[in-house]
């Protein structure tokens, strides 16, 4: 407990599935905790969960001008910010040949484009020392069928961990990404199946994971706490691998 106590921190995402749980975790390990995410719902969920002491905020994270007024209320609200967690995406899996220009658009724009001018945006109130977390995907390293468009912007978000890594080390910023395999969260009930048919994929993915199971929220979120905690203060440029074996 108290692993971030004193610092501030912002997760893009973090009003359902692994955002959520991680905005649970940095909150018991006594973090002064922003959220960002944007159905209705799920905002006030989280607001009534987090309690009053949690800046709940609702934001486009594939909209490079929101991300500017992100920045803005997080300067206003805590002065500073020391720990981000870019979590905020979409995974939409289709054959090459369904892609549109439209929904290539949208994927490159809410996994690469967001989170780039996020990271922009709060470079003049990031703390020294301070730490990114960014969450890509085992897809970044594996070619699963349907999964092109999917795939290609977790490696750009991947690469982008290192490169910003030698860039902004000498300021403090210490930039780190987490690649899960398939995890339990409704992300997976986004993907417009139906029930008969996500149980088909859900299953197939499975089968592709080593230990024979989904990983939990949890997992995910425990290795957050530590690259965003001082416990990992000589790890830079580094990617865990949080797949039950999928990668191998």
């Amino acid at each position: 407990m108290n692993r971030l106590k004193g610092k501030r921190a912002l997760i893009t995402g973090g009003t359902s599935g692994i955002g959520l749980e991680t905005a649970r975790a940095f909150f018991r390990e006594g973090a002064r905790l922003a959220v960002t995410g944007t159905n209705p719902a799920r905002l006030d969920a989280a607001r009534t969960e987090l309690g009053s002491d949690v800046l709940v905020l609702s934001s486009d994270a594939g909209d490079p001008a929101a991300q500017k007024a992100v920045a803005e209320t997080v300067r206003h609200a805590f002065g500073g910010l020391d720990v981000l967690f870019l979590n905020a995406g979409i995974a939409e899996l289709r054959p090459v040949e369904q892609w549109d220009e439209a929904a290539f658009d949208r994927s490159v724009a809410l996994n690469l484009k967001g989170p780039f001018f996020l990271i922009q945006a709060l470079l003049p109130i990031l703390g020294n020392p301070a730490s990114i977390v960014i969450n890509a995907s085992v897809n970044a390293h594996i070619g699963m069928p349907n999964t092109s468009v999917y795939g290609a912007t977790k490696a750009a978000i991947l690469s982008l961990a290192r490169t910003l890594s030698g860039e902004l080390v000498s300021r403090g910023i210490r930039v780190n990404a987490i690649s899960p395999g398939p995890i339990a969260t409704p992300l997976y009930s986004k993907l417009g199946l139906s029930e008969t048919d996500l149980k088909t994929v859900s299953a197939s993915i499975q089968s592709q994971v080593p230990l024979g199971r989904f990983g939990q929220p949890s997992e995910i979120a425990s290795a957050a706490v530590f690259l965003a905690s001082d416990e990992s203060a000589f790890t830079v440029g580094s990617e865990i691998l949080i797949d039950g074996g999928m990668s191998l």
